[in-house]
Parts: structure tokens; sequence; C-alpha cells
């Protein structure tokens, strides 16, 4: 007869095994809270430091963050890859036409700066950019939510994969909830996500074909004379500044105003309007312009399912020393 292990020795056994086992069924679990109290106790006190600063000098940069994480985490993994120029042999995803509009990637590096005299070499690219967006949301009149941190930064571009994966504010409402839920987001969570519009500013070009030859008849009749005066040609500029918004009672306010003009016909884009009158979605948007708090807990919901789709971990990925360029070998 074989020996039998101890009862006492068996337990033992599984209890050491536990975590492991735990861990093993949830996926990649490395992502913490107060990853950094350790190996750099200040890490998201300088980063909320330098994101208020930063505000106070440039407001833009509060939407600009929040806009960076959309488009870093969308694309493949939450790894910084967004924030890697051009090299030899790799083509940014910044060239990408998704990419239009974006801006301020300089003061990424400010951040980063900042980081690297207190702690070299510890706080990855990609936590910045999802911490920066944490403390923008704030900033910017959202709510508090607590986001997990431990990404590493990608050494590769995918600027192959930005045009597939990145939705197009001229796709079905069935293409864009489709895409959202590849990444663990819900319909739900998607009407709350694309309240983001309601913050910054949208390109007459990306809007113009609803107001010529002739205005889109979901469009308020009313915002149609307005946007016009917004944007008078019908072939603009893409460099000119001519823009728009969809919330101009709270510009630079993170609120369900979005969700109420939409409902009123005063949505930009195609997707505001497909939003507000799909079946799947309608409801919701309704829902959230009725109830501020509640678009705010959907939003801090989907974020943080955003935030952590599928994040590089331990040797998966590198901190860079430079949120630019992967390090060199």
């Amino acid at each position: 007869m074989a020996n039998r292990i101890p009862r006492s020795s068996s337990c033992f056994f599984i209890f050491l095994l536990l975590p492991l086992l735990l861990q093993f069924c949830s996926g990649k679990s490395d992502l913490q809270l107060n990853y950094y109290s350790e190996s750099c106790p200040r890490a998201e006190e300088i980063i909320k430091e330098q994101v208020i600063n930063l505000y106070h000098k440039h407001g833009n940069t509060a939407i600009s963050w929040l806009r960076n994480i959309f488009h870093d985490c969308m694309v493949k993994s939450c790894d910084a890859s967004l924030l890697l120029d051009n090299a030899p042999g790799m083509e940014s995803e910044k060239n990408s036409a998704r990419s239009f509009g974006m801006r301020n990637f300089k003061y990424i590096n400010t951040i980063k700066q900042a980081l690297e005299s207190e702690c070299p070499g510890t706080v990855s690219c990609a936590d910045i950019v999802a911490l920066s967006a944490r403390d923008g949301v704030v900033l910017l009149g959202g709510p508090e939510i607590e986001m997990k941190t431990g990404r590493k930064d990608s050494k590769v571009s995918h600027a192959a994969d930005v045009d597939s994966l990145i939705p197009n504010h001229n796709d079905s409402m069935s293409s864009v909830l489709s895409r959202f839920q590849s990444v663990g987001i819900d319909a739900e969570g998607t009407v709350a996500l694309l309240g983001g519009h309601s913050v910054g500013r949208i390109h007459c070009i990306n809007f113009v074909d609803r107001l010529y030859p002739n205005a889109d008849p979901t469009l308020n009749p009313a915002h149609v004379e307005y946007l016009k005066r917004r944007c008078p040609s019908p072939k603009p500029d893409p460099k000119a500044v001519e823009y728009s918004r969809d919330d101009l009672a709270t510009p630079m306010v993170l609120d369900n105003l979005y969700h109420k003009s939409i409902l009123d016909g005063k949505g930009l884009l195609i997707v505001d309007q497909e939003l507000a009158s799909d079946p799947l979605t309608s409801p919701f948007v309704q829902k959230m312009a009725a109830d501020n708090d509640y678009f705010h807990d959907q939003f801090s919901r989907a974020l943080l399912i955003l935030s952590e789709n599928n994040p590089l971990l331990n040797d998966e990925g590198e901190i860079r020393k430079d949120c630019r360029f992967a390090n060199k070998n």
C-alpha cells in the first residue's frame, strides 16, 4: 500500500498552493493597487502633482490624458505603445488617421522625468498613461477611480492594427459595440465611455458631411445653423483650428450633458446619433441623461475594465527610460 500523506501535511500543502491556484484561475492578476508602495512610495503622488500642474498651465492636458488611455488600451494592450515615436523599422501609432487631433504627448515625458528623478527605472509609461487619465478625470469634474498598477511597457508599436481596433466615428453601432465588447466592455459601459465626448473639441472635418450639401435630418435644426457658423466650409482644412463641441454648456466638465445633448439632436458625430437611437444603447443614454451619478458610476466601471485590458506583466515588457523610445539593449 502506498504511503499516505498525513492529513495535516496535505492541508498545509493545499494552503501553500492556494495563492497560485487563485492567480491561475483569475488570469493575469499582477496588477494591484499601490503597486509601487515599496519600490517608489511617492509614485502616484508625483503623477498627480504633475497632472495638476500641467492642467493649470495647459487645461486641455486633462482631456489628452483621457484620450490617451482609450487609444492605448483599445489597441492590443495597455502598454504605452501609443507613445512610441517613429524608429528604424517601426512606425508610430501617432501617425494613424485615428490619432488625428491628439496632442500633449511631450508632457507625458514631463511626468516621466519627475518620476525618474525620484525612482529611476521603476515606474512604467503604461502606468503613467493610466494614472494620468485617472487624475485627469477628477480635474474634469468626473469620479475618483481606484486604478491598479504594475503594467510594463511595450517594446514595439502596433501601428498596423490601429485602424481596425480603434472604432471610427462613422462606424455602425453594432460595429462599435462589438469592438468594445472585445475588450470586455458591455453596451452600458460603451454608452458611458462615449460620454467622454462631453469634454474636448471635434474638428469640423469629422462632421461636415452631416451639414453639407444638405443637413442631416436627425440634427436639431437650430443646432445645424450654429454648426454652419462654426464650420462654414463643406471642405474644411484638416489643419485649421475650426472645431465645435458636443457639450456647449460645460465643455470642460465630464458630465451627462453629453447624453442630454444627443437626445436633443445635438450630437456631432454619427456615433453620437446612433447611440441615442439604437435600441440597445438608447435606454442607457436616457438613464444617464437623467442621472449624472449613474453616468459617473458606469464611466468608472468601464474605464477600469479598459485600463486592465491585456497588460504586459513581469518580463513581458520593460520600463522605458524615455516614453518615446524602447530601451536600447
